[in-house]
């Protein structure tokens, strides 16, 4: 696929009017994009130099828990398409429960992921509520202590290659993936300014890594650490550094191998 045909699709699919697009709708067009006969001469192509590779080295960078977020595409603020490498059990550790602020989808390339829902209920486990801002494309993430909570597991879903899901903005999840895996991630148009990010109690006032991909308009994030108690804004939650162009360049030429490109 051209980059060009790409950008039309996402535009059409998610179409321009003032409500934000259907997970439905993001779903189905990720789904569509990350089949192996497409994903793989549109990386092939942005690989070899058929891009704004500045831009995207910008906005690309490894993210806390250990995995490396990369643009492909960028049409903010109606869409921001990047594949997700995940590293496994290499990996920072497991995501806290957070939501997003748009609509997002997520398509497996590669490899496996298991996606946990969660709903607030009386009856659910313990945990302390975060509210998470950001310091504008590239910046550090924030996060206040906003109260305590409790969580419910509504559902678990195993998604292996070919398989997709879409998600509203306010939908509380979170993501595990334990072995290597690729996923092409689309994030849609900002309806919010924040996310809720949940750390579940364990006896203590530490957390351990948090989830969410945490983006200009992307998702919650909890850096692993010392919670400070009183509600405090964190102060040592790192900033994002830019992946190197040879290392962003790398890594989609693997990806175009992988795939047969």
């Amino acid at each position: 696929m051209q980059i060009e045909e790409a950008r039309r699709l996402l535009a059409e699919r998610l179409g321009g009017g003032p409500g934000p697009p259907s997970p439905e709708s993001a779903r189905a067009v990720t789904a569509r994009l990350a089949h192996p006969d497409t994903l793989g001469p549109l990386v092939r192509r942005l690989s070899a130099g058929d891009l704004d590779l500045a831009e995207c080295t910008r906005l690309s960078y490894r993210h806390v828990l250990g995995f490396d977020k990369l643009l492909l595409l960028a049409g903010a603020p109606r869409f921001m398409l990047r594949v997700h490498f995940w590293h496994g059990r290499a990996g920072k550790g497991p995501e806290d429960i957070h939501n997003h602020r748009c609509a997002i989808a997520s398509a497996v390339v590669r490899g496996r992921v298991r996606m946990e829902c969660f709903e607030t209920a009386a009856n659910g486990v313990p945990a302390t509520a975060y509210r998470e801002t950001i310091d504008g494309p590239g910046g550090a993430w924030r996060l206040r202590r906003v109260g305590d909570a409790r969580l419910r597991l509504i559902c678990t879903e195993q998604y292996g290659p070919g398989r997709s899901y879409g998600l509203a903005a306010h939908t509380l999840h979170r993501v595990v993936s334990e072995e290597p895996t690729v996923t092409l991630f689309l994030e849609t148009a900002p309806q919010r300014s924040v996310t809720d990010v949940y750390v579940r109690n364990s006896g203590g006032a530490r957390g351990t890594g948090v989830g969410g991909a945490a983006t200009p308009d992307g998702g919650g994030v909890l850096a692993g650490g010392a919670l400070r108690a009183g509600g405090a804004e964190r102060a040592d939650t790192p900033p994002k550094t830019p992946l190197s162009p040879a290392v962003y360049l790398a890594e989609l030429d693997s990806l175009a191998g992988s795939l047969g490109y």
